[in-house]
């Protein structure tokens, strides 16, 4: 301790090495502060107009791979053409028109502002959707989608030919919305109430309830006739056949 003059002695001197600057209590640690060269890197690109890459699934590989291959097949780029058709002409020229191929309708779509417009168009007075708006937020498109999905069962579309929402909206089963917007078309050309627009000959009519009311009396003598079912009850029958003699016991 020599050679310290009287106010070093009594203090311990930290090595140079251990040594740290001061911190100014009013300094702040920010995202942009530790990373200000690669802000724009973190940014969510995007790949359709307002969705975030992060909202796309990604590749799938191996036997993933293989499924979704064997749903890509069941895409009709024919039937396709015929419900872009069916759509504008139901809607109006609008709505517009999508890009080329299946990602072309997919994107046409996923917003559900066109499948809305076109609910609606089915309807002569109160419209099922009240409200269509386009946004960029993901939830709000799948949510419009939703309200199309929950609109369509009503008007008589079963769930069996339902497409799911990421079905659209990510392009699992592009060939399942196909087959929603066919059973929609089936039965508004089934219905007939003057609301379809287009060609009835692009849909199939779905088979229609043939009720019939019989009185009492055509019950009760029905009961008396023998059904087809049961068998026939005319033609040849064991009526007059032999079948020979029998056989004779005699005591001897």
């Amino acid at each position: 301790m020599a050679g310290l003059s009287s106010g070093q002695r009594g203090r311990t001197l930290l090595p140079l090495h251990k040594t740290h600057p001061p911190r100014d209590p009013h300094a702040h640690t920010s995202y942009h502060t530790l990373l200000p060269n690669r802000t724009e890197e973190l940014r969510p690109k995007t790949l359709y107009a307002g969705t975030p890459a992060m909202a796309n699934k990604g590749p799938s590989y191996g036997l993933s791979r293989q499924v979704q291959d064997k749903i890509d097949k069941k895409y009709d780029p024919e039937l396709e053409q015929r419900l872009v058709e069916w759509i504008i002409a139901q809607c109006g020229s609008g709505v517009g028109k999508p890009g080329e191929g299946k990602h072309g309708f997919q994107d046409w779509l996923k917003d559900g502002c066109v499948l809305s417009e076109l609910i609606n168009s089915l309807h002569d007075g109160d419209k099922p959707i009240k409200k269509i708006q386009s946004s960029s937020m993901a939830f709000k498109q799948m949510e419009q989608v939703s309200q199309f999905l929950n609109a369509a069962e009503a008007y008589g579309v079963t769930k069996t030919d339902m497409f799911q929402t990421v079905d659209l909206w990510e392009g699992k089963d592009l060939a399942a919305v196909q087959r929603t917007l066919m059973a929609l078309g089936s039965i508004a050309v089934t219905k007939n109430d003057g609301t379809f627009r287009g060609n009835p000959d692009w849909f199939f009519k779905k088979a229609q309830e043939n009720r019939r009311d019989f009185s009492d009396d055509q019950l009760k003598s029905g009961k008396n006739v023998i059904g087809l079912q049961m068998g026939s009850n005319k033609g040849a029958s064991q009526s007059g056949m032999s079948y020979g003699r029998p056989r004779q016991i005699l005591n001897p």
